[in-house]
């Protein structure tokens, strides 16, 4: 027994914010256990990270279900058996259902690419630079029954360049999110984080940044 959170976490893609977790947890200063990871596509790249890093993976092809319900189940019963605590959504293209929530309540975090609540769903760095907006991010929240309407837990703020592509933002936006997807997890770890109603309570605190950012710069 490492006394030690248990995590599962779960991707669809490259994995690469799973590489930062596991990072973190290599280096020692995530104080969490990855006890699984699963995907729903064979190919996915996480799945290779998690072998080579010497952690138990599971694949189970939504493909093969008949609804989202009974695919969900089988992704519970393989947490559970694994004894996840705290699950994580690291890029995992599935939206979850009612069995998902009921079975980890207040134990589902997932991260964003934008700054909730605006751009939610899929190609938001494309909507970000089509809107104008000047600033972009990325977002950790728990995960309710709504598309990306979780409690906020921690955000990161970008600046949108004037020459900025999706592929030149959404590379900046990754960048932080390696960042605060672990801090997040390390703030649950620490059992510093309470749910108060559309908030999420840090206790203690995290020192303050009080400094305004602007963009583009008001000078120059």
């Amino acid at each position: 027994m490492s006394g030690k959170l248990k995590i599962g976490v779960l991707a669809s893609g490259g994995g690469t914010n799973l590489q930062a977790i596991i990072d973190r947890c290599l280096d020692g200063s995530l104080p969490v256990e990855i006890v699984l990871v699963l995907s729903n596509n064979p190919g996915a790249g996480a799945l290779e990270r998690a072998a080579r890093a010497g952690l138990p993976t599971c694949c189970i092809d939504h493909r093969e279900f008949d609804n989202r319900e009974d695919f969900d189940r089988a992704v519970v019963a393989a947490l559970q058996s694994a004894g996840v605590e705290l699950v994580v959504l690291a890029g995992f293209m599935r939206l979850i259902t009612d069995i998902f929530l009921q079975a980890y309540p207040g134990r589902i975090m997932n991260i964003h690419p934008a700054l909730l609540p605006a751009f939610p769903g899929l190609h938001v760095q494309k909507k970000a630079l089509e809107y104008g907006a000047r600033f972009a991010g990325c977002t950790v929240h728990f995960v309710d029954s709504g598309v990306d309407t979780g409690p906020i837990i921690l955000q990161a703020v970008v600046p949108v360049l004037q020459d900025d592509t999706e592929e030149s933002l959404s590379r900046r936006i990754l960048e932080q999110e390696h960042r605060i997807y672990p801090r997040a997890i390390e703030l649950f770890a620490q059992g510093r984080l309470r749910i108060d109603g559309r908030r999420v309570i840090i206790d203690p605190p995290l020192p303050p940044e009080e400094s305004a950012l602007v963009n583009p710069p008001l000078e120059g």
